[in-house]
């Protein structure tokens, strides 16, 4: 949950109802927890393909340029355990699935383009559209 002050309604608009408004200098919490927690992170490939291989150093690049050290990585081949796959409920690999920090994220691909990677494991913010 974002942190900031509730407010009630407004009038100059007309809508009711609570909102909540981000106060300066606030981070979500889902950004603080980030910053000191460790990653764990389970990349799901497809025996030793080109795409699973590009995956994999792509995810080794990220890790060691955006998250230092702080981070635990899995890799899990599905040709030779099949059913870790039902677990995370799989459907395409590669697959990336980052467990903590919490929530459960999900990045399909090989992982190249790092801009989208990075946003979608919340390392960086969306940019405005």
């Amino acid at each position: 949950m974002p942190t900031g002050k509730w407010r009630k309604g407004n009038k100059a608009t007309g809508k009711k109802g609570c909102e909540m408004k981000r106060t300066k200098g606030t981070e979500p919490k889902e950004k603080l927890k980030a910053k000191g927690q460790p990653w764990h992170l389970r990349l799901y490939i497809a025996g030793g393909t080109t795409r699973s291989q590009v995956a994999l150093s792509n995810l080794q690049r990220i890790c060691d340029e955006h998250l230092a050290g702080r981070y635990r990585t899995e890799v899990v081949d599905l040709l030779k355990t099949p059913q870790l796959a039902a677990g995370d409920q799989i459907l395409a690999v590669p697959t990336l699935v980052r467990t903590l920090p919490a929530p459960l994220r999900k990045i399909i691909g090989d992982l190249s383009d790092t801009e989208r990677v990075l946003v979608g494991l919340n390392l960086i913010p969306r940019k405005p559209a």
